[in-house]
């Protein structure tokens, strides 16, 4: 599966603290912004013929296209053109509750689960849309006291134009179901560490959640998962959970009742018995014995 377009990387920003960054992408590019995708929503304007690959759809457009990201919900981009334009923004859900008047994004069904994600814009309505966009562009980079305040009118005002266009045409690809199921767990699972902040917790903790973001019954997930890697659902959160304990118990001076909320658990009793049931040691006795 091809990735996005294929261009090389910049230096890390430091957008979460902006909370809203804006960039141009083309063949001759020199570079887009790295992000963790876990921090950011995505609107891209695109132009040109491309598949996009979003939970458990996969969909092709032709010409003019106009995608929503969730944060969530994975997804990944090919691009089947020579020549092609696309303007992403990418932002907080911080920086959109900056203002009331967001309220029309917040709700939107774009970003939710189950929602279309994906429209097709003639030339008209993508003539319009990237005026937007480049207005965007051209204010991220002003003095304007209320610069924040008129990025969040114009993805606004993309949002309103998005809500008189259709769903872009198109039909999920072939392939085996099971497969795409258990790569889309796989990769929300991974999405969640590492675990960098204290403050940070773990959302999706049990199938149940899983089953959930990716909006089908939690039977189906279990059997994809388990027809296709061999191991049951339950059994990779638990080996990616303590994989991320043992981590933060050797890299990191935090106490483990801190550790334990971070990884979900409401009290670190229940911690240090999950821990203890996997590892044979409780996490005391694990990070003690690192520092022999």
């Amino acid at each position: 599966m091809k990735a996005e377009p294929k261009v090389e990387r910049l230096q890390p920003l430091d957008l979460k603290l902006k909370g809203f960054s804006m960039y141009e992408v083309h063949p001759s590019s020199p570079g887009i912004p790295d992000y963790l995708r876990r921090d950011f929503y995505k609107i891209c304007l695109f132009s040109g013929d491309s598949l996009v690959h979003y939970a458990d759809k996969t969909l092709f457009v032709r010409q003019h296209s106009l995608f929503f990201a969730t944060p969530q919900i994975p997804y990944s981009w090919e691009v089947e053109s020579a020549q092609y334009t696309s303007f992403t923004c990418l932002f907080t859900e911080d920086f959109i509750k900056g203002s009331d008047r967001s309220k029309s994004l917040q709700e939107s069904p774009f970003f939710k689960v189950g929602g279309t994600p994906l429209f097709s814009l003639d030339d008209h309505a993508y003539t319009r849309v990237k005026g937007l966009f480049q207005q965007m562009l051209e204010e991220q980079d002003s003095s304007y006291v209320y610069q924040d305040e008129l990025i969040r009118n114009y993805l606004n005002l993309i949002v309103h134009q998005a809500h008189k266009l259709q769903p872009a045409p198109g039909s999920t690809v072939a392939g085996n179901a099971a497969s795409r199921i258990s790569t889309l767990f796989l990769d929300l699972l991974e999405r969640q560490f590492p675990i960098d902040s204290r403050h940070q917790r773990l959302l999706l903790k049990n199938p149940q959640d899983f089953a959930q973001r990716l909006n089908i019954h939690v039977n189906h997930l279990n059997r994809s998962v388990k027809q296709i890697t061999g191991q049951s659902t339950r059994d990779h959160i638990a080996e990616r959970i303590l994989a991320e304990a043992r981590a933060l118990l050797l890299h990191t001076d935090w106490p483990i009742a801190d550790i334990a909320f971070t990884l979900g658990f409401d009290y670190a009793n229940y911690f240090i018995q999950y821990f203890k049931r996997m590892q044979g040691v409780t996490p005391h006795a694990f990070r003690t014995s690192a520092m022999v």
